[in-house]
């Protein structure tokens, strides 16, 4: 680590185990639909750069390690759930809880309820052993450097326009202005912006369950959602690379190179801006 960078990429992940497709109602297309489908491509060059990149193999539509560890829907499971688990947030309310049930467009996942041990084997065995391997890098890193920063990495579905404003191309989530230092956001803001992109911040996608737990910049841990709009780099219905892929992924290497040569340290004080993203 020559940084005190950790990108990571929770929602990237392909690799569908043949029991799960099994269980699903939904084809080979279909049950990719909520995957930020090559975002760990896309940022692939960090680790070549000394700053790590955590992802995940398996798929959101399996296990979604951007919520709470036990955040089910009771609708989804043949047992009764217990008062220990979340049961009643918006995210499971809307499908999309630890195990989700549904898919982009609101399709079903499963053809029938679930075990509550499989549930288990999912959290159990993958949820928290890679909670467990994120909170270790950012840790190295802050005892290292003296400050962490995470970057959580996303695509989203391309927003339509509203009004007279222009669709945002990205959006940087940092919950208000609480999970990171002022310096990272703006930093961001400009690689992207200097680009021609639209940048958006905090809607509609203020930082998911990583970002919040993870941003303590009190204690010099920074967290920076990023979203990137797919139709930049993607065929948001066939799921294929456009010609903008390497573009966008020439770009976030940029983004890269202008946090390793920031003094990350500042964002423990104040902060400013260099006069240029590194080129």
């Amino acid at each position: 680590m020559t940084a005190p960078i950790v990108f990571n990429s929770a929602h990237s992940g392909r690799n569908y185990p043949e029991r799960f497709l099994k269980m699903t109602r939904l084809d080979e297309l279909s049950i990719r639909q909520s995957e930020d489908a090559f975002v760990d491509e896309l940022f692939g060059r960090a680790p070549h750069l000394g700053t790590p990149l955590l992802r995940a193999h398996f798929p959101r539509a399996y296990l979604d390690v951007n919520r709470e560890p036990w955040e089910l829907d009771p609708q989804m499971f043949t047992e009764p759930l217990s008062d220990r688990f979340n049961t009643t947030s918006p995210r499971v309310a809307a499908g999309l809880g630890t195990i989700a049930r549904v898919v982009a467009e609101n399709k079903p996942i499963y053809r029938e309820r679930l075990t509550l041990e499989d549930a288990r084997m999912r959290i159990e065995g993958i949820y928290i052993p890679y909670h467990a391997t994120l909170q270790r890098l950012l840790t190295d890193a802050a005892q290292t450097f003296g400050v962490a920063v995470l970057i959580d990495c996303h695509s989203m579905p391309r927003i339509s326009r509203s009004g007279d404003r222009l669709a945002p191309d990205v959006v940087l989530g940092d919950r208000y202005g609480t999970t990171c230092g002022t310096g990272l956001i703006d930093l961001a803001e400009m690689v992207f912006a200097g680009a021609g992109l639209r940048v958006a911040r905090n809607r509609p996608y203020a930082g998911g369950f990583i970002a919040r737990t993870y941003g303590r910049p009190q204690h010099g841990i920074h967290a920076l959602q990023v979203e990137i709009s797919r139709h930049l780099y993607m065929n948001e219905v066939t799921l294929e690379k456009n010609d903008g892929f390497n573009a966008i992924r020439q770009l976030l290497e940029r983004l890269t190179l202008t946090l390793i040569g920031y003094d990350l340290a500042l964002l423990n004080g104040p902060q400013h801006l260099p006069a240029k993203a590194a080129e």
